[in-house]
């Protein structure tokens, strides 16, 4: 199952033959991790295409090889990277054996259709294992295989409501608001890999693929872990906090002169060096906030005083003293500013391959590279 001419022999996962039978965020940004990780990773597109490819503007313009013009969304080549891509309807006879002739030596598929829908093409995890027993096959749905609500289909917005997420999001007294990126779908892409190559181990050592049930759901969950343990120990809800910390104090978002900073002072000696760079040295010996659950308790007296405080301080000002004192604290970047920050430049996040600029699966290796090698393809360039 391991191809001759690996994309990159010194990528992990190189010689890995995936078949990518996923459209719109979470099973793409799953087979885009792998293709970052080295894998052969083979996307089939229907002849309409992938959905993203029109989830525009802004748009990005391309020439293939033949002198056609092509225009897709720049949401397509956020989790296409590295890829192949063929066309194949699954109502056509010849395309549906195409597909299955690839599958019968691939050592994964990523599949995101709804729960047994694959079934009545011969494409499910059953059949395909019958002929390839070492398959790792990954079904990405709203919900998982099984549960009342296995057969109904997940949209990133309605999970992130139903998980809890907008219930711990945003201010105290303003509306639930939904994370600024779709969490719940680019969480499940990153489980599926996940999941993947742990099956991938399990199978050197057992000689045997298996199935890897994803949902948006289940990983959404799987990402409340503190606010969960919360609920789980004192029976109550987690409120929302905004900026703030339930069990923190202080930790939030001042206002300077020109701007905001963010302040994270996370045990009692930080706090007290914050307070010296500060000028509030007085108030590390104030009762209301010697302690971090005194701190907590009188949050909003303490968040005035150094709100009073900050005010008179410029935005780099201010971060320059805190880092010099070994203070946490960061500036609320856009994006512009993000790609911009010498950080974030050194380690190489942003990639230009075909003229398009993306941000690099965050791995780094000791010995092994990304193999970054290939833009997102062009709607059935490779067949």
């Amino acid at each position: 199952m391991w191809l001759d001419q690996p994309r990159n022999p010194d990528a992990p996962l190189a010689g890995l033959k995936v078949v990518e039978l996923a459209r719109v965020l979470a099973g793409p940004f799953c087979g885009q991790i792998l293709a970052d990780l080295g894998a052969d990773v083979i996307k089939v597109e229907s002849p309409e295409g992938d959905g993203t490819r029109l989830w525009g503007p802004p748009w990005v313009e391309r020439t293939d090889a033949n002198g056609k013009v092509h225009r897709e969304a720049a949401y397509y080549h956020a989790c296409n990277r590295g890829k192949r891509s063929i066309i194949a309807d699954f109502a056509d006879a010849d395309d549906l054996a195409r597909v299955k002739a690839l599958i019968a030596n691939a050592d994964v598929v990523i599949e995101n259709f709804k729960t047994g829908s694959l079934a009545k093409f011969g494409l499910d995890y059953t059949r395909l294992s019958a002929a390839n027993p070492g398959l790792v096959y990954c079904s990405i749905t709203g919900f998982g295989q099984t549960g009342p609500r296995a057969h109904e289909a997940g949209y990133d917005f309605v999970v992130q409501g139903m998980s809890g997420f907008m219930s711990l999001t945003g201010e105290p007294e303003g509306h639930p608001v939904k994370m600024g990126i779709s969490i719940s779908d680019l969480s499940t892409g990153v489980w599926a890999a996940n999941g993947i190559q742990a099956a991938l181990l399990m199978r050197a050592r057992t000689g045997k693929g298996q199935q890897v049930d994803i949902s948006l759901m289940d990983s959404s969950v799987a990402l409340l872990s503190n606010q969960a343990t919360y609920f789980f120990t004192t029976g109550e809800n987690p409120p929302r906090m905004g900026n703030a910390h339930a069990q923190v104090a202080p930790y939030g978002v001042f206002a300077v002169s020109d701007g905001h900073v963010i302040l994270a002072p996370a045990n009692d000696g930080l706090f007290h060096k914050l307070m010296d760079v500060l000028g509030l040295g007085h108030l590390s010996a104030d009762p209301r906030f010697v302690a971090n659950g005194d701190r907590t308790a009188n949050a909003k007296a303490l968040d005035a005083e150094i709100a009073a405080a900050t005010a008179g301080w410029t935005k780099q000002g201010l971060l320059d003293a805190c880092h010099a004192a070994g203070v946490p604290a960061g500036p609320i970047n856009r994006l512009d500013e993000v790609f911009a920050d010498p950080q974030v430049i050194a380690r190489g996040l942003r990639v230009e391959l075909g003229g398009m600029a993306g941000v690099r699966s965050p791995f780094t290796f000791s010995d092994a590279e990304l193999a970054l090698d290939r833009p997102s393809p062009i709607h059935g360039e490779d067949g």
